[in-house]
């Protein structure tokens, strides 16, 4: 633009055709000056609004990391809690094991796995609790004497009785 302005106003150009073209280069190149004069703020700007929200999703990172470490402070403690009564419940139950016959037990473990984790049963109003089987007296009868294991002739699991 510099220099289309000296050969328009420095007088080297003596030809009005070609001033005229000048004029018209330094208009063309003006006007190209302030289109990117006007992306380079708009470029300005969204780089600004950019650099904002990298702040604030810093800031939210930050706030969630906190969060998520009292959290995580939460569960450890929770979780050595839990430790600490699953042991105390192991020690419980082995002592527990002690007295049954190994027969028995094997039963139960077997019934264990096979039913998902519900080995015994409970009779409530003369039926099975699990699977809702209705119990006949004699069977009722047999499953609260402790002397044998009474097994739901639906589900096969021990059943218990008050």
């Amino acid at each position: 633009m510099e220099q289309a302005e000296s050969s328009l106003y420095g007088g080297t150009v003596k030809n009005p055709k070609e001033l005229q073209d000048l004029q018209k280069d330094i208009v063309s190149i003006k006007k190209h000056i302030t289109a990117l004069e006007e992306r380079e703020l708009e470029s300005m700007m969204r780089a600004e609004n950019t650099e904002n929200a990298l702040q604030s999703a810093k800031t939210e990172l930050e706030l969630m990391q906190a969060r998520l470490g009292n959290e995580h402070r939460k569960l450890i403690d929770e979780q050595s809690v839990l430790i600490t009564e699953m042991e105390r419940l192991t020690e419980e139950r082995e002592a527990a094991l002690g007295p049954i016959e190994s027969t028995l037990l094997a039963t139960y473990e077997y019934l264990r796995q096979q039913k998902r984790g519900v080995a015994v049963t409970e009779i409530n109003d003369n039926s099975c609790s699990s699977c809702g089987a209705t119990l006949n007296a004699a069977l009722q009868q047999n499953a609260r004497s402790a002397k044998q294991l009474m097994n739901c002739p639906s589900c096969g699991r021990i059943l218990y009785s008050n």
